[in-house]
């Protein structure tokens, strides 16, 4: 059974290994693999474990955790963007471990999320416009592309992201299981 829980500074390393084989799986074939074959769970476990550490960060960080450590992981808090209300929040990423893809990790993770942010107006995330995956995930949980539009850079290439917006009210799927942060 997994169990959703804050996350601690013992989670960077197995959260740097979510993430970074998230991105090289997930993103195969819209991502430029030069930019995914360079990403490291060391590089990446490293500024994870800055990251956490700085004081004054608004985000809020969830695990996943099957008994053998973190094998999902969310991050969310205020929105970042200029064009929304102070009662908007984002969902800054959701990852889960590439061979548990499917298990219903991710759907507890996300229903931890909304759980958590019962306070805001609505809850925005970008997601790459070409990970159909990603994109039937939330829609399944009742966000709805908004129509806001932006690109990232990686070197010459510009990815396109599409912005998915849910209200606190908006159904989505129920899910079984322990989602209690703690």
């Amino acid at each position: 059974m997994v169990r959703v829980r804050t996350m601690r500074a013992a989670d960077v390393g197995n959260v740097a290994a979510v993430r970074v084989r998230g991105w090289q799986v997930a993103y195969a074939g819209i991502v430029p693999q030069a930019h995914l074959d360079a990403m490291t769970v060391a590089a990446d476990a490293e500024r994870r474990a800055a990251s956490f550490a700085a004081a004054g960060s608004e985000a809020t960080q969830l695990v996943a955790d099957d008994g053998s450590g973190a094998v999902g992981w969310a991050a969310f808090g205020p929105y970042r963007g200029p064009d929304a209300g102070w009662r908007t929040g984002e969902l800054y990423a959701l990852y889960v471990r590439p061979d548990l893809v499917g298990t219903g990790i991710g759907r507890a993770l996300l229903a931890a999320v909304h759980a958590a942010t019962g306070d805001y107006d609505a809850l925005l995330l970008w997601v790459l416009r070409d990970n159909r995956r990603a994109r039937r995930f939330y829609e399944a949980a009742g966000y709805r592309a908004d129509g806001a539009v932006q690109s990232e850079a990686y070197g010459s290439v510009l990815v396109p992201e599409v912005r998915y917006t849910r209200s606190p009210a908006s159904p989505g799927p129920r899910e079984a299981g322990d989602h209690t942060p703690g």
